[in-house]
């Protein structure tokens, strides 16, 4: 392997023609640069230089990597300054993995301030749910990725049999679970509601894993739910329970994504929820661009659970 400083030298003495210039031109001793080329030829495993009275000539070794160096030191150069970018935060990409909730309401906020602040960051969007958004962080196919899990069935690293292990997870909220009712239902007016009261609803749920943690939940209330339909869209979900086709239980956080003026949202008591969480493979949690990601989430984070901590109501 070359040293790039030798390479440069060895630029130079080709430019000059001797060492003592190079030496001169460089601020080294001319034993210095004398050195320098002995250990570019023995890397090189052949003499680069031979004596042409007080100068040097070029072997015919010295003449193919001559013509390789200019384009060596750019290529060094090229890449050093756009190192020198990304940990300036002037340029780079993180791709994310999320779940369609937090793909519609956390992340906007947090690519809006992103862009805002460091207009050469890229940020792409991947969705998955857990635990296909944690095996995509795992083989790669994303720099971070937002998960949950909740108090029934594991974690959403552990959902598939997997662990957190080489994973760093930062807890971003707590996302309190809501029963999202039709706005003439019997317990529209309550400050919350029991799951127990809602045995003999029909119920629209959710994704595969959202809805192991929900009927897990209805056992516990001491009932199996009669679930009439299942869609992971949210919007179908509002315009189901809006039309009466049944209720659902939804998490806080996609409350400023209500649509339909005839829904309610009320919490469930005792209260239940899932905890999101951002996740990067250890280690790559100090990378610039994937830093100031985490930093920009928990930000976006903070606001999102204050603008959804009174549980509103949607209007007109």
């Amino acid at each position: 392997m070359f040293d790039s400083r030798h390479i440069q030298t060895f630029a130079e003495v080709v430019r000059t023609g001797s060492y003592a210039a190079t030496a001169r031109d460089l601020g080294y001793t001319q034993p210095a640069i004398s050195q320098q080329m002995k250990a570019l030829e023995r890397a090189a495993g052949t003499p680069l230089f031979v004596r042409a009275g007080r100068g040097l000539r070029l072997t015919d070794a010295g003449q193919v990597l001559a013509r390789h160096a200019t384009g060596i030191l750019s290529t060094i150069a090229t890449a050093h300054g756009q190192l020198k970018a990304i940990t300036r935060l002037e340029s780079g990409r993180v791709r994310v993995c999320a779940f369609p909730a937090a793909n519609a309401t956390l992340l906007p906020a947090t690519v809006a301030r992103v862009a805002a602040a460091h207009p050469g960051i890229r940020v792409e969007l991947l969705e998955e749910e857990p635990p296909d958004s944690l095996r995509a962080l795992r083989e790669g196919r994303c720099d971070l990725t937002l998960a949950f899990s909740a108090g029934h069935g594991g974690d959403a690293a552990e959902a598939d049999g997997d662990s957190e292990e080489g994973l760093v997870e930062l807890p971003l909220l707590d996302d309190p679970l809501m029963a999202l009712l039709p706005a003439g239902h019997a317990l529209a007016e309550s400050g919350r509601v029991e799951l127990g009261e809602l045995e003999r609803e029909r119920w629209i749920a959710g994704c595969r894993h959202c809805r192991g943690h929900f009927v897990a939940a209805c056992a516990e209330a001491g009932f199996a739910p009669d679930i009439a339909f299942a869609t992971d869209d949210n919007l179908a979900v509002q315009g189901l329970v809006a039309a009466g086709a049944g209720i659902a239980l939804v998490p806080g956080m996609t409350l400023p994504l209500l649509r339909h003026t005839e829904l309610v949202a009320r919490p469930l008591a005792p209260a239940g929820g899932r905890r999101v969480s951002a996740f990067v493979l250890e280690g790559h949690e100090t990378a610039p661009v994937t830093a100031l990601l985490l930093r920009t989430l928990s930000e976006a984070a903070v606001d999102m659970e204050r603008a959804t901590s009174g549980f509103p109501r949607p209007e007109a």
